[in-house]
């Protein structure tokens, strides 16, 4: 084999892993006898499940916050329903607030997903890491492209959720032992901040609103009961906690919505706080524009009087313009005379 030859293939490998790199945060580290996927939980880390009456095996869900650049896992505890166990520093994520829309973008997507055993990655390149499972049903509903959109360690970033590697090793291991605990999956919401009517007030003018709207009922309904809320999509929408059974039809008619009435309080009492917001942010934009016109109209004035005080300390002498149209040149107006 020459030397060129071997030049090519060199090249070529290297260009390989590049490109596979930039796709997103795939890859696999070479089969070894790195055993970091199956690092036991702390021992204060099952302390601290018990202590809120929960377990590693019972069922567990992930949230995410882009803006607030947090990630929480929730337990379920003994209740029935689940309690917040701890929050996690989110190193990087790609792109803007809003939705992934196609492979390359860099933007790390938005939405619900569900993580199963097949989404987990022991062997990562990025320390240990499991698939988001973008793009989701909505998400090709919507044509949206993307993979290997991963929630990883060694805080870096393609499109991706990159935590501490000591971070994801927690992560990891609390959903490992949810699925031996007999869970088949685990749920993952992915919001760009957390959905007040604050917020969303103050991206009302963002072209991504009404789709932050429609996760927000997901929100809302986890928020009120503690619990995933079951979602899936029809009419390009997500839809939640869906009567009738059965997948439904992404492109086809929803079905009909089923009344939940502490939902609908939030939502009416949301909206109300949300138009608030609006009213009170355009009021206060107007009043600043006032202040603004009437500060320029005061400099204005002073500058006049302090330009015509400056004229009279130097004579008051007009500036003679020369003679172009064979009119009379204006009389210099005369120096007083206790300036002479």
């Amino acid at each position: 084999m020459t030397a060129t030859l071997l030049r090519k293939i060199s090249s070529a490998i290297v260009l390989l892993w590049v490109v596979f790199g930039l796709v997103a945060c795939g890859g696999f580290l070479p089969k070894s006898n790195d055993n970091r996927h199956n690092q036991p939980l702390l021992s204060g880390t099952v302390s601290a499940l018990s202590a809120m009456g929960s377990s590693p095996g019972e069922a567990m869900v992930i949230r995410i916050f882009k803006e607030e650049k947090t990630l929480e896992v929730w337990k379920r505890t003994s209740s029935g329903q689940f309690k917040m166990f701890k929050t996690y520093e989110i190193c990087a994520f790609s792109g803007e607030l809003g939705p992934k829309i196609k492979e390359g973008d860099r933007q790390s997507p938005e939405g619900f997903y569900t993580i199963t055993p097949g989404l987990m990655n022991p062997r990562s390149n990025y320390y240990l890491a499991f698939n988001t499972g973008f793009p989701n049903k909505f998400d090709r509903a919507w044509g949206r492209t993307g993979s290997q959109l991963m929630v990883h360690g060694d805080c870096s970033s393609r499109g991706c959720y990159a935590m501490t590697d000591d971070g994801i090793a927690e992560i990891y291991a609390l959903a490992r032992e949810t699925f031996k605990g007999g869970n088949q999956s685990f749920q993952l919401q992915i919001f760009p901040f957390k959905m007040t009517a604050a917020n969303l007030a103050q991206e009302a003018s963002n072209e991504h609103l009404p789709f932050w709207k429609d996760i927000k009922e997901g929100y809302d309904l986890f928020e009120l009961n503690k619990a995933p809320p079951t979602w899936d999509v029809c009419e390009r929408q997500y839809v939640f906690n869906a009567t009738g059974g059965g997948a439904l039809n992404a492109m086809g008619p929803c079905p009909a919505a089923v009344q939940n009435a502490a939902l609908t309080a939030k939502q009416q009492a949301d909206e109300a706080a949300f138009a608030d917001t609006l009213a009170a942010e355009e009021k206060k934009a107007a009043e600043e524009a006032v202040i603004k016109a009437r500060g320029e109209a005061v400099s204005g004035a002073v500058g006049g009087i302090f330009s015509g005080i400056g004229n009279l300390l130097s004579g008051g002498e007009e500036e003679v313009v020369p003679v172009m149209s064979g009119k009379i040149a204006p009389i210099p107006f005369p120096r007083p005379s206790w300036l002479l």
